[in-house]
């Protein structure tokens, strides 16, 4: 796994104002012990466990009064169990008499659901703001959330953070030596993304025109754009069943690119998604670590992980020190 130029040096908290504390649900531990190694401290003793029914049960065990702590859970697959386990975690450690609790959620769950899309249909990535707000914490640090608008939902600080800083390093180390490059938005919604990385790597942007034809159903229609001659890259914010990916990839095979790569922070990676992403034209997939790879992904040649570690250790050394957490993208 790849580490990000600039955000490798271990952060040593010693001298910083009060005590941290980090501690991990079940979704990401991995991800969660990389950032308390890179903050230089241990991740806190919790115990958790389930009922024969199901039901979640959280200990903390050790005195955790005053101090500040960082939750790190990904709301990923099953998404229900872990968003649940943040919300039982947050009450045991306000119960526990903490001073403040920010929930790092590097993946969060039920973003897409951030508007009404039908008649009598809910506002769920709201639902979830409502929840973590009503359980006690106090902040919350999530990275390329699906839609911006949804740190609306929060009346408490939220810090949305890109994983864009971890991928340019890639795409210039690995792709722009190759030729030609042409940033690639897989649907209109993506442009402003796509735009960001091509002003970064000098590249040209294009776009696929997309039409969807019922959830988790989509169609690439028409390039916009030239990529013939070109390395393509498409950049998304996730990928899930990766059905708008590979018809992206064929479409822009079919228009002359050479080769065709793509990056998202999130492998969400639902139903066949692997499979499609094995037998599509893409050279390689590069997501972050935010949600763990799992089964046939880890096997796959195709697919590359860079961590996001750093960079949150970095934004938590940040909100503890009370210094800009926006100057990280500067």
């Amino acid at each position: 796994m790849r580490s990000p130029r600039g955000y490798t040096k271990a952060i040593m908290l010693e001298s910083l104002p009060g005590k941290l504390l980090v501690f991990s649900g079940s979704s990401n531990r991995p991800l969660a012990q990389n950032i308390a190694d890179t903050l230089g401290v241990e991740i806190g003793k919790l115990e958790l466990r389930r009922f024969l029914d199901g039901e979640i049960f959280a200990e903390v065990k050790e005195n955790v009064r005053g101090t500040n702590v960082y939750i790190v859970q990904s709301t990923c697959n099953p998404v229900n169990d872990h968003l649940m386990e943040v919300l039982v975690i947050a009450d045991a450690l306000k119960r526990a008499s903490v001073s403040t609790i920010t929930a790092v959620i590097p993946y969060y769950g039920y973003a897409r659901q951030d508007r009404k899309v039908a008649p009598r249909t809910p506002i769920t990535a709201k639902l979830v703001a409502d929840l973590l707000t009503a359980v006690g914490v106090d902040r919350v640090v999530s990275c390329d959330l699906h839609s911006g608008q949804i740190q609306g939902f929060f009346d408490i600080p939220f810090d949305n953070l890109f994983a864009r800083p971890v991928m340019l390093d890639y795409i210039r180390e690995s792709l722009v030596p190759k030729g030609d490059l042409v940033i690639v938005s897989p649907d209109a919604g993506g442009m402003e993304r796509a735009r960001a990385y091509a002003k970064k790597v000098d590249a040209k942007v294009a776009m696929i025109d997309k039409r969807r034809t019922g959830p988790n159903v989509a169609e690439a229609m028409h390039l916009v754009g030239e990529v013939e001659g070109c390395n393509a890259l498409i950049v998304d914010d996730m990928v899930d069943t990766a059905g708008t990916l590979t018809e992206a990839a064929e479409a822009l095979q079919k228009h002359g690119a050479k080769k065709v790569f793509a990056c998202a922070a999130h492998a969400v990676l639902s139903g066949p998604a692997v499979e499609r992403i094995q037998a599509s034209a893409l050279e390689k997939v590069v997501f972050t670590d935010t949600i763990p790879l799992r089964g046939e992904a880890l096997k796959s040649s195709k697919f590359e992980v860079l961590t996001v570690a750093g960079l949150f250790g970095e934004t938590i050394r940040r909100i503890h020190y009370h210094d800009s957490v926006s100057s990280l993208f500067d």
